[in-house]
C-alpha cells in the first residue's frame, strides 16, 4: 500500500528521561521500511522546534512529535498554517494527546498504521485563552501544585517528592479555590477539556481523606483526571473565577492567570493524524 505521506520528519528530546535510543532507531526503521525515510530529525534541546515556513521549505508533509504533551503543544503552535500533518507519538510522562488520538499504544505501532494509510487526518478541538492554548486539557486551581511534586519525583526521586508533598496538600486544601462563573461552589481544581461539542469543565472533589489520597496518587502515578470529580458545565466559553491568581497547567506546562479568566473553544490551525 502506498503511504499517504512521503517526507516525514521527527521531533524528539534527547535529554528527556523518557528518551530511548532503541525506540528512536525503531521509528527510523519503520519509516525506511515504508519507503518514506526521515528527511530531518530535530533533536531538542540542541535544535529549535521548526516553524511552518521551515517545514514547507523542506517539503515535509508529516511531522512526528515523539515527546511530551507540552512539546507537542509547542510544535503545533509553531506549525500553525502549515499544510502538512502532525503525528503525536508517546514520548513523555503522561502522553495524554497521543492516548486521545491513538489509545495506549507504542510509537512504532502507531507510525506503522499511519504510513499504511490507516490514520485519519483532521484538525482537533482546542482551548484558547489569553495565557495560551491547550490541545488536550487545562487544569486550573491550587491543586496544580501536585504537578510540581510529580516533576520533583521524576527528576529527583520519591524521597524529595515526599518532602514537597505536604506543601502541595496544604495548598490544595486551603488556598482559594476556583469556580465556574454562573455555577455555585469553588474547587481545588477545575479541569477543562476541549471536545467537538464544547469545553467540558469538571471540578475535582476532596470531600474526605479517601478523595484527597486518590487525587495525590492520580497526580503522581499517571493521569490526574483519574481522581474523583463532577461535571460542572459544558459550553463554547468557560469563565473561571477565584479570589487569588489562578494557577494553570496547559498540556503539562505550568502558568498563572488573573481572575476572571476566559477560555474559549477553538480548532487547531494544523491537522493531526489519529488512528483510534
Amino acid at each position: 500500500m502506498t503511504s499517504p505521506f512521503s517526507r516525514p520528519a521527527l521531533i524528539c528530546n534527547s535529554q528527556s528521561g523518557s528518551h530511548d535510543d532503541a525506540v528512536l532507531a525503531e521509528i527510523a526503521e519503520t519509516c525506511r521500511s515504508a519507503s518514506t525515510p526521515l528527511v530531518a530529525v530535530f533533536s531538542l534541546p540542541d535544535d529549535d522546534i521548526p516553524g511552518a515556513a521551515d517545514l514547507a521549505a523542506r517539503d515535509i508533509d508529516l511531522l512526528l512529535v515523539w515527546t511530551g504533551d507540552g512539546t507537542i503543544n509547542a510544535a503545533a503552535t509553531q506549525a500553525a498554517g502549515w499544510d502538512g500533518a502532525i503525528l503525536p507519538l508517546p514520548g513523555g510522562t503522561l502522553n495524554l494527546l497521543s492516548k486521545a488520538l491513538h489509545g495506549d499504544r507504542p510509537a512504532p505501532e502507531i507510525l506503522t498504521d499511519v504510513l499504511e494509510g490507516k490514520g485519519q487526518r483532521r484538525p482537533i478541538p482546542t482551548i484558547q485563552s489569553d495565557g495560551g492554548n491547550a490541545f488536550i486539557t487545562i487544569v486550573a486551581g491550587p491543586a496544580t501544585r501536585w504537578a510540581e511534586v510529580r516533576e520533583t519525583m521524576r527528576q529527583d526521586g520519591l524521597i524529595e517528592a515526599s518532602r514537597a508533598a505536604p506543601d502541595a496538600l496544604d495548598t490544595m486544601m486551603n488556598a482559594p479555590g476556583v469556580a465556574v462563573a454562573g455555577h455555585d461552589g469553588a474547587y481545588p481544581a477545575v479541569i477543562l477539556t476541549p471536545t467537538s461539542g464544547g469545553i467540558r469543565a469538571d471540578g475535582i472533589l476532596t470531600e474526605g481523606t479517601a478523595d484527597v489520597l486518590r487525587h495525590g496518587l492520580a497526580w503522581l502515578g499517571g493521569d490526574f483526571r483519574d481522581g474523583p470529580s463532577e461535571e460542572i458545565a459544558n459550553g463554547g466559553t468557560i469563565i473561571l473565577e477565584s479570589e487569588a491568581p489562578i494557577s494553570l497547567e496547559y498540556d503539562g506546562e505550568l502558568g498563572e492567570t488573573a481572575s476572571p479568566a476566559r477560555f474559549g473553544l477553538g480548532t487547531s490551525a494544523v491537522d493531526f493524524v489519529a488512528t483510534a
